[in-house]
């Protein structure tokens, strides 16, 4: 599919109902992070803050979500912005993930609330190169446009695993959600690798809704646990599993619907796949159902 088609495609979504990369018949031109472990040639990758945020595609005319749904901000947000693309989140601060995806989602943009939020960019995924050549190239393009909440995400370098983990635990302690790592020698790639790792003090995932299982006991009425389904790979269905801790009462008696994706954090894998002690954490309202 060519790229104008595209981009019509998903303009006149964002008019009707809301069209996503998938439905478009195209692949998400986004690059995806896969999870930190000890071991990685740390020498090889540039470190930056995790934004707990909204992930955010200027394609060059208008911006997208991960999912590739058009986001209705203020024209001001995005006046004087390039023809060419930008990779980063829409952030609203530390702390204030719902904040983010409560503006983000409203089709009729509230000009407060955005004047409240940030566009962190990470990568010009446009930009030949490796990402170490990209870095000085961002930044320069950022600071000639010179919009005050369009900034460039900082990148700096550790040396040893025993630093990394000091650094999460300080940005953690700060209220961030955690690091990212970006191979320096990778070229921009549409597709989840090893060239672009989350570093967190727990692993989380998503999974979305196929069930709302009643619950019993104290629990008699409300929600006791939902029946999710992880993505699927490799050509097989996602595995499925009960999500039944880390609800809030609110929660239990207005669950997250049908279709929906939901984050969960865990503790590594059992021997059949399945996520260890998983539990709630949020809808993920930034992606669709």
């Amino acid at each position: 599919m060519r790229r104008r088609h595209l981009l019509a495609l998903l303009a006149v979504g964002a008019a009707g109902s809301p069209l996503t990369w998938a439905t478009a018949g195209v692949n998400s031109p986004l690059m995806l992070a896969n999870v930190y472990h000890p071991g990685v040639p740390l020498a090889d990758y540039w470190v930056s803050e995790k934004y707990d945020g909204v992930r955010g595609y200027w394609d060059g005319q208008q911006l997208l979500t991960r999912g590739g749904e058009r986001v209705n901000a203020p024209a001001w947000f995005t006046a004087g912005w390039p023809a060419t693309p930008l990779d980063g989140e829409l952030w609203a601060g530390r702390g204030q993930f719902t904040k983010a995806v409560s503006t983000v989602r409203q089709q009729i943009p509230i000009d407060a609330a955005w004047r409240g939020m940030r566009f962190m960019v990470f990568d010009l995924p446009a930009q030949g190169g490796p990402f170490t050549e990209r870095i000085p190239v961002l930044n320069q393009l950022l600071a000639t446009m010179a919009v005050p909440w369009v900034q460039p995400v900082a990148q700096s370098r550790v040396a040893s695993h025993q630093t990394l983990q000091a650094l999460l635990a300080k940005t953690v302690r700060l209220g961030g959600e955690g690091l990212m790592l970006h191979r320096g020698a990778s070229l921009y790639r549409a597709q989840r690798n090893d060239d672009l790792l989350k570093v967190k003090t727990h692993e989380d995932a998503e999974a979305r809704v196929i069930a709302h299982i009643p619950g019993k006991g104290k629990y008699a009425g409300l929600l006791g646990a939902l029946l999710v389904q992880m993505p699927d790979a490799a050509g097989q269905p996602g595995l499925r599993f009960k999500l039944g801790t880390g609800f809030s009462d609110e929660q239990r008696r207005n669950p997250p619907a049908l279709g929906s994706w939901v984050t969960y954090r865990f503790r590594g894998l059992n021997d059949s796949g399945l996520p260890r002690f998983a539990s709630f954490m949020r809808v993920r309202e930034d992606m669709p159902s």
